[in-house]
């Protein structure tokens, strides 16, 4: 969504951090945004929508100063969370939905105008996300105590005991099949269980097949759209999922539902 034709030096821009729906104009107190030049303020874009924007410097959002910003983690994340302290600040009061970071105009009209363009698909979101919060779910297995003990032994066979070495070796392989089968299953029943509470749901891939210096896998990394008045429901279903499995079931959230709004 954001534009991509060079502006002039020394011009400004309109940032742009959410659409909301309200019938008023929102209120905007509380956090500052990426820029303290310029208060944050409302733009109206449609029947009961409403864009969250900021004029900022263009030139602090060109391609060579998101480059030198993207080498600068403490820098970006400055940005980021700027970005999410709006978004957040907004959510809490309205049904939103968020837009990407940097998303940018060159001016105010241009702005409305893209953003009209885009109102069905805000209304749709914000159909299926209002009244719900996005929860983060992390499911991790321990280690088979024979692979910690095999990771701890000797890999080379002494004199003699090639056919030991051998079954050892079998063994330890079907113990790790068998754990990679049982994280399955306990995968399959977290989400199933999760997700017949959520009114939608996304699995994303693990963060890889262990936990650097830990000894447990993740089997399970997903996010769900939980309405807000079954937050407690859902506390309670992780922890019987913890006890029915014996898998570590991570629950995080609630977060402003980002992965449920759609390509906005």
């Amino acid at each position: 969504m954001t534009e991509d034709t060079p502006a002039p030096a020394g011009a400004e821009a309109v940032y742009v951090y959410a659409v909301c729906r309200a019938e008023e104009p929102p209120v905007l107190a509380g956090p500052s945004g990426v820029t303290c030049e310029s208060p944050l303020r409302a733009l109206a874009v449609g029947p009961a929508l409403t864009a969250v924007v900021q004029t900022v410097r263009a030139a602090d959002f060109t391609d060579e100063a998101w480059q030198a910003r993207l080498a600068d983690e403490p820098e970006l994340e400055r940005y980021a969370r700027a970005h999410h302290d709006v978004v957040c600040a907004v959510a809490d009061r309205y049904p939103t939905v968020p837009l990407p970071l940097a998303t940018l105009y060159h001016d105010e009209q241009r702005a409305r105008a893209s953003l009209v363009r885009e109102s069905q698909r805000f209304h749709a979101a914000l159909e299926r996300t209002a009244g719900h919060s996005e929860w983060g779910v992390k499911v991790y297995v321990a280690d088979a105590p024979g692979r910690r003990a095999a990771e701890a032994a000797p890999q080379r066979p002494s004199s003699g005991a090639g056919r030991a070495y051998l079954d050892r070796k079998r063994g330890l392989r079907d113990r790790r099949e068998q754990q990679r089968t049982d994280g399955l299953r306990i995968a399959e029943v977290v989400d199933a269980g999760v997700s017949g509470l959520a009114t939608a749901s996304r699995r994303l891939p693990p963060h890889g097949a262990r936990v650097p210096d830990e000894r447990r896998t993740q089997v399970l990394n997903a996010t769900y759209l939980v309405a807000e008045d079954r937050a407690a429901e859902l506390a309670r279903l992780a922890q019987s999922l913890r006890e029915g499995t014996g898998a570590q079931v991570e629950l995080s959230g609630p977060w402003v539902p980002y992965s449920f709004v759609g390509e906005v």
